[in-house]
């Protein structure tokens, strides 16, 4: 049986599509055709107040993201996530995004805020979240000290589309690496001190972080106070870090990273993580669980290189020591076939919702198996097209070869006002882990406003 939410949303979110891209092509016409290029023209005039500095600052981002998913109704994972309902060949989403960050400085004091509100129209369900991503008081009593106290995103870490020792941030999302994450709550100081000779400068930034019912509850385990400490050094030229934590919530784990200019246009990176004690549940086809602890080692090797025509090449390697073998993903994908066809036979789905949680567990976390390859080329107006850059990602899985492959267009005429177009197309063959994605392809459209 269809849900009602299911059979209500054929029709009422299918209105909203339409709506929204009526207005959508109206902003596109406005946008592309109004002859900005006029205000060229105007006088130019100077106000010294506008490069003063000022006590407070308030701004935002506004985006509308209009999605198409083809569906791929024969996988794994679709008839985990939606056998209790069908979408149909396609599904239509839109998505409304606002954040809003703002700034207070008075004598050695800075507060800080963003928030961030996400809204998605979906024949499937219409939800909206608002998150608070950062808060926090910071106080720099001299140049080199400075304390932060409450929630914010620490970004430790080299790579660019994975950072295996950014052990008390959230995971990047390795399709959208650049988008904004929420933080943490935490304590930290940060001591940075400037030398004469091959050691530049040197930073120590220990961190304290708490796990309680309401403050960083999916964390690990509860009623901890954890410690992390980052130890940065700028030696002959090289970015280093050396990071560590500890505490009761999650076990105890190193990392060091590293970040090299060889020349003006190539840059080169690295992290390696060590966590000690890493626990992980595995489940067989017949649907015995068994859990498996063992010393995990993750590695990243990555490149940046600029061109001399404006061309840009992204690389990583990535090594997930906490990810699953071929064979284990096979086996969690065999038993959710197996937990489906007794479901379509007797309308039980506790198999199904045991898949369903193992899936919330390790199973369902970005790039779940163990090596990966990033590739992003960017180009910077080819042709001369002025305000167009194109570009293209590909993520491989070298274990099972599956991967997937997003082109996308950049359009950025107008001051602040960004818009991509971008299509994902997902493949591998069965058992395998872009294989067995809900989706075979996603068409995304991104309009997007600094304000």
């Amino acid at each position: 049986m269809v849900p009602k939410s299911i059979m209500i949303g054929k029709m009422l979110p299918l209105g909203r599509l339409f709506f929204w891209s009526a207005i959508l092509i109206i902003l596109l016409n406005f946008f592309l055709l109004w002859p900005f290029s006029l205000r060229a023209e105007e006088t130019y005039t100077f106000d010294l107040s506008e490069i003063e500095k000022k006590i407070y600052h308030l701004g935002g981002y506004v985006e509308m993201k209009p999605t198409i998913f083809q569906t791929r109704q024969e996988s794994s994972l679709y008839r985990l996530k939606y056998h209790n309902g069908d979408l149909g060949k396609s599904l239509e989403e839109i998505n409304l995004k606002l954040q809003l960050e703002g700034s207070y400085e008075k004598g050695i004091a800075r507060l800080y805020f963003k928030t961030n509100t996400d809204y998605k129209i979906s024949r499937l369900q219409d939800r909206e979240k608002t998150d608070i991503y950062e808060g926090f008081i910071s106080l720099s009593p001299t140049s080199a000290w400075k304390i932060d106290a409450g929630k914010k995103t620490f970004k430790w870490g080299k790579g660019y589309a994975w950072n295996p020792v950014a052990f008390i941030d959230r995971p990047k999302d390795p399709d959208d690496p650049e988008i904004g994450m929420e933080g943490i709550f935490a304590v930290s100081t940060d001591y940075t001190k400037s030398f004469d000779g091959p050691l530049k400068t040197i930073s120590f930034a220990p961190v304290l972080q708490p796990v309680y019912d309401n403050v960083n509850a999916e964390f690990g385990k509860k009623n901890y106070m954890n410690l992390a400490c980052k130890l940065y050094m700028l030696f002959f030229d090289t970015d280093i870090d050396f990071i560590f934590l500890t505490g009761g919530s999650r076990t105890t784990r190193y990392g060091v990273d590293f970040s090299r200019n060889i020349t003006t246009k190539w840059e080169i990176h690295g992290e390696a993580a060590l966590i000690k004690d890493f626990r992980v549940n595995l489940i067989e086809p017949s649907g015995k669980v068994s859990t498996v602890e063992y010393d995990a080692t993750s590695l990243l090797l990555g490149a940046r290189y600029l061109t001399d025509y404006d061309t840009t090449f992204i690389l990583e390697y990535y090594r997930n020591g906490t990810g699953f073998s071929e064979q284990e993903m096979k086996d969690f994908f065999g038993f959710i076939d197996d937990a489906y066809r007794t479901y379509t036979a007797t309308s039980n789905d506790f198999a199904l919702q045991k898949a369903a949680t193992l899936f919330d567990g390790n199973y369902g976390r970005a790039n779940p198996m163990r090596d990966y390859l990033y590739l992003r080329i960017a180009q910077k107006e080819p042709f001369d097209i002025l305000y167009f850059n194109p570009a293209i990602t590909t993520i491989l899985n070298l274990n099972d070869w599956s991967f997937s492959v997003s082109p996308e267009m950049v359009y950025t005429r107008i001051t602040n006002l960004d818009l991509r177009f971008r299509v994902s197309f997902i493949t591998g063959p069965k058992e395998s882990e872009y294989g067995e994605k809900p989706f075979d392809f996603k068409i995304e459209l991104r309009i997007g406003y600094y304000f």
